[in-house]
């Protein structure tokens, strides 16, 4: 009798916990969030992007650099095709995008890009493309020397690491080092899923050099975005299951301090940065619920927020775009140039939409 009552008292608590857990996790993914749409005028989806493109970063003459064909555990993926790297003048009328081809001893039919990040050394002008890769699930950082005339990508080396084992972005501060954020502590697919039911705040932050390899910032329940300040003396990370960026000091010895946290109100996933006002861009998820499970007739929204003055007391936290699955499915990115407003998404289309401010 008394092997019962423990064995009936064990499992009432396990029930209590998995409850508890069940209500946290609805709660952190906004499963009872729904949409208000607000659109923008003259929106229309990029021809040739069906099956995402998760992150997007421009350069200064306005050409946007496009990562699609993501396949990522746990989300929807709708071609077996490898993923690529498309360019878009933003400049050109006609917005159409150009697949860039990749030269060198790449494995191309593996390839599976994430997070990228565009460095232009100051040195000689060249442009490097920084690219998360995911080939058969690993990770990886891809870096590519950027060809203008051949629209081509010449790939320089792969950089792999036991520190960068779930990286999911990447923001370049040189010729060959970075930040990267990791999404996961645990690389087992179940203790992957485990870890956010139990809200463990394990995720990192990664500063990455040919001289030095170390974890600069942690507890993050799930970080995703990651992007650094126009005048490179702050990074903003997004903890995606928080509903906040994070702001952190860069200090001499590359190491982060914590500044402050804003909260956004939604999961924010990737960060663009205004390069002349240094506003926030973020591509996010209204309801990460509905971005999990993707029911097409019930389809994930899809929600661009702007941050002005995020280093000043009262940032302002301005919701520009928001759509319920109708238009454009999972937003992961938004960035802006000369009036227009290019949003992304993780496995679906994109979007391009006169933008007023």
């Amino acid at each position: 009798m008394g092997k019962l009552a423990v064995l009936s008292l064990s499992f009432a608590a396990l029930a209590v916990l998995i409850g508890e857990r069940v209500i946290t996790l609805r709660h952190v993914s906004l499963s009872y969030r729904e949409l208000t749409q607000n659109y923008l005028p003259n929106c229309h989806h990029i021809e040739g992007i069906e099956y995402g493109a998760e992150d997007i970063t421009v350069l200064e003459n306005g050409l946007a650099f496009l990562s699609t064909g993501l396949k990522y555990p746990g989300l929807p993926s709708y071609s077996d095709d490898p993923g690529k790297i498309y360019t878009l003048n933003l400049l050109d009328s006609k917005m159409k995008i150009k697949a860039m081809n990749i030269k060198g001893d790449f494995d191309k039919d593996s390839f599976n890009p994430h997070g990228i990040s565009l460095y232009t050394d100051d040195k000689d002008g060249a442009v490097y493309l920084f690219v998360v890769n995911h080939p058969q699930g690993k990770s990886q950082v891809e870096i590519f020397r950027f060809i203008e005339d051949e629209n081509a990508l010449q790939y320089i080396k792969t950089i792999k690491h036991e520190l960068l084992h779930n990286v999911n972005d990447i923001v370049a501060v040189g010729t060959e080092s970075f930040y990267a954020t990791n999404d996961h502590y645990f690389t087992n697919g179940i203790l992957k899923f485990v870890e956010p039911f139990l809200s463990l705040p394990w995720c990192d932050v990664v500063y990455y050099s040919p001289q030095t390899v170390q974890v600069v910032a942690g507890g993050f329940l799930l970080a995703n975005g990651i992007n650094i300040s126009p005048d490179r003396r702050h990074l903003y990370v997004a903890d995606i299951l928080k509903h906040k960026i994070v702001v952190l000091e860069i200090q001499k010895n590359t190491v982060l301090s914590h500044v402050k946290e804003v909260d956004v109100g939604s999961l924010c996933d990737n960060i663009e940065v205004d390069r002349e006002s240094g506003d926030l861009w973020l591509g996010c998820h209204p309801n990460g619920l509905k971005c999990v499970f993707h029911d097409p007739n019930d389809p994930p929204g899809s929600e661009v927020i702007r941050i002005e003055n995020i280093l000043s007391e009262k940032p302002r936290v301005t919701q520009l775009y928001s759509d319920d699955g109708s238009v454009i499915v999972a937003s992961s990115v938004a960035t802006q140039y000369g009036g227009k407003l290019l949003i992304g998404t993780v496995y679906q289309k994109a979007l391009i939409c006169d933008l007023k401010l």
